[in-house]
């Protein structure tokens, strides 16, 4: 039983995680350069441990306390994914961007780290999907939430120091607009597919 949760865990985070934005889009573009590559795809990580840790941890105490809080959140969530896949979907379908990797001069570490800190903390996105969606997921396994946020960091380090150091093999892969276009397809599916188990979920 611990073992499936991990996997859901895994799944459930990684499926959140890999929603292109802001935060992937820098770390992707820092291992094309190459450039101070393992902290900030430390940085990237570690912050979705302690959140995805906070979200299951205080989550379900919440709840215990405020019992209507779960189905609303639930609500919420399923919402929320199911407008997020849309606009994925619909992004696949229009967008005909594509990497822009820049050839700029490496910038100092301390201003690396601290635009990756803001792209991490000021995202609201980002408490939504740790804090909020994690946790609400994590309280329907009542006695194994540490699997399950187990899973879920490792997700996310698997994620970002994949992206970061695997960045250099797709530098050709996403110069080409269809790439992005596939990757957002598959996403918005993702998300679809999530929001249906939180409406559906005993």
């Amino acid at each position: 039983m611990a073992f499936s949760v991990y996997l859901t865990g895994f799944s459930m985070g990684l499926s959140l995680i890999v929603a292109i934005g802001a935060q992937n889009a820098f770390v992707l573009r820092q291992g094309l350069r190459g450039e101070y590559v393992c902290l900030v795809c430390f940085t990237c990580a570690a912050s979705d441990a302690l959140l995805i840790t906070v979200g299951v941890t205080s989550f379900a105490k919440v709840v215990a306390l405020l019992p209507w809080l779960d189905p609303v959140m639930r609500a919420a969530g399923a919402g929320f994914l199911l407008w997020y896949g849309a606009r994925s979907l619909l992004s696949a379908f229009r967008s005909s961007g594509a990497l822009d990797v820049g050839a700029s001069v490496a910038a100092p570490l301390s201003r690396v780290l601290l635009t990756c800190l803001a792209l991490t903390w000021l995202n609201p996105h980002v408490y939504l999907d740790t804090v909020v969606l994690l946790g609400t997921i994590s309280t329907q396994f009542e006695g194994e939430q540490p699997s399950f946020a187990g899973g879920a960091v490792t997700a996310s380090f698997l994620f970002f120091f994949s992206l970061g150091y695997g960045a250099r093999f797709l530098r050709p892969l996403f110069a080409k607009p269809a790439a992005w276009r596939l990757l957002e397809a598959a996403i918005g599916l993702t998300m679809w597919a999530i929001a249906l188990k939180l409406v559906f979920l005993d």
